[in-house]
């Protein structure tokens, strides 16, 4: 298990930080929906 970490710790942090930037992207997507939807609620 070790070994596999040392050789392929690149794709590793690239991988998390890949997952860390769809639930931004899927964080700010419901705060656009929310706000969307409470602009529309006004009208």
């Amino acid at each position: 298990m070790y070994d596999f970490l040392e050789t392929n710790s690149l794709y590793i942090v690239m991988l998390i930080v890949l997952i860390i930037w769809v639930g931004i992207f899927g964080y700010l997507k419901s705060i656009d929906n929310k706000i969307k939807k409470i602009e529309n609620s006004d009208k």
